[in-house]
């Protein structure tokens, strides 16, 4: 019988008995401090929770049969106009690119959020890793002492490590301006040491006899990992106490706006993965006015963030992607709603080398053709983020049941790299 369940269960005894989280991502210790092009790229997810509707936000057709009770306003990008319900987004949209012809084959909100996590649909023998995953699998921060997957904000289904090994989950950080869970200890400094130096006897006996399953385990790796964030310096970027009181206004007084801002704190600190997530957008009924509610927190919020990662020359080292699991139908239902439509829906992307300004796709404004201009497929998508990360997105890795998958199987869109 094979060792591994009494080797991780000793793993999360002996990390429990620390307050330690036992998936705590891989740690390095150099510090990151550079700007610009000298900066390593992260990659910065807004996940709308639910299914923003790309007619409410990003693609709105107003006047027409599916058009709703929205108008469309000019954006910063010359011929290009967006929802009314989005004033301040509009002054920054040049800073991104607007796809608005996204199409997927998932409708159900769990199947979907995986596909738009990991830009595979689910299998029932394998879970695939996130993007955000294999970032920081094949990319791993120098001098982050802290999780180099961030995961701010409740959302329903956060992105995972999958066949990467669960080390690659997303830190989750919900209530975010807070210093996050399984981080400070919980009991004194003296009672702290006693506890690590009885930690250190059983490690030593588990040890004795199985030296080379005991380094297999990389208990002692995670806990040095651990003890050493619990002591950085770094860990300030959880909290937004020290930012001007102006900004954190401009971000807005909500779970969201501070976890845009800890984001862009933690993006400064060479964090390579960081997902935000506002939740609420599912408008089955009253879609109007589920939109337009969303809308008062993600407008702020998103404007402020984008305009504050160019003043702090930090959006040319980070993708930014603001997307959902899917969008909304073209028609309105009796209840006044929009449903679930993943063929053709629209999302945000930018910064990292990326185009700016670009627009790709379209979609029919009377709601008649199903399938959009100029189709995306997620695959795509993720394979220029990934490139654009510096990972191979074609790499293939053996999973734990001995099966080859690539990390990726799209192809990247030329026309959204920037000199291209």
């Amino acid at each position: 019988m094979s060792d591994q369940p009494s080797r991780r269960h000793f793993l999360r005894l002996m990390a429990s008995a620390c307050g330690l989280s036992f998936a705590v991502p891989g740690l390095d210790l150099r510090a990151a401090d550079q700007r610009g092009d000298e900066r390593a790229k992260s990659f910065l997810t807004i996940w709308l929770g639910g299914g923003p509707s790309q007619l409410e936000t990003w693609d709105p057709h107003p006047g027409t049969r599916i058009g709703g009770d929205v108008t469309a306003i000019p954006t910063t990008i010359p011929g290009v106009e967006i929802a009314n319900l989005y004033p301040q987004v509009a002054e920054q949209l040049h800073h991104v690119s607007l796809i608005r012809s996204l199409v997927s084959k998932e409708g159900d909100h769990e199947r979907a959020s995986y596909m738009l996590h990991t830009g595979y649909r689910p299998e029932p023998t394998l879970v695939h890793p996130s993007i955000g995953s294999i970032a920081i699998h094949e990319r791993p921060s120098d001098g982050v002492e802290i999780p180099q997957f961030v995961a701010l904000g409740a959302a329903e289904f956060p992105p995972r490590g999958g066949f990467l090994g669960d080390r690659f989950d997303a830190y989750r950080v919900f209530n975010p301006g807070e210093t996050g869970q399984n981080i400070k200890p919980l009991v004194s400094q003296e009672r702290q040491g006693r506890r690590l130096a009885n930690l250190e006897l059983i490690s030593k006996s588990f040890e004795r006899g199985r030296r080379a399953k005991a380094e297999q385990t990389l208990h002692q790796h995670t806990v040095d990992a651990a003890l050493r964030m619990m002591t950085s310096e770094q860990l300030k970027a959880f909290s937004i106490e020290s930012e001007p009181a102006e900004l954190r206004a401009a971000y807005g007084d909500s779970p969201f706006g501070r976890g845009c801002l800890v984001a862009r704190r933690l993006l400064e600190v060479g964090v390579r993965s960081i997902e935000v997530s506002l939740s609420g957008f599912d408008s089955h009924a009253n879609n109007h006015e589920v939109q337009a509610a969303r809308a008062r927190t993600l407008d702020p919020a998103l404007a402020t963030l984008l305009k504050d990662l160019v003043e702090r020359d930090l959006l040319q080292s980070t993708i930014v992607l603001v997307t959902g699991e899917f969008g909304r139908t073209p028609t309105i239902n009796p209840l006044g709603g929009r449903d679930h439509w993943p063929s053709g829906f629209s999302c945000l992307v930018g910064g990292g080398g990326l185009r700016k300004g670009g627009l790709i796709g379209a979609t029919d404004p009377h709601g008649d053709e199903t399938r959009p201009e100029d189709p995306i497929e997620v695959a795509d998508l993720y394979a220029t983020i990934l490139g654009r990360l510096g990972v191979d997105y074609e790499k293939e890795v053996i999973t734990p049941i001995g099966r080859p998958m690539k990390l990726c199987s799209g192809r990247p869109i030329e026309r959204l790299i920037a000199g291209t």
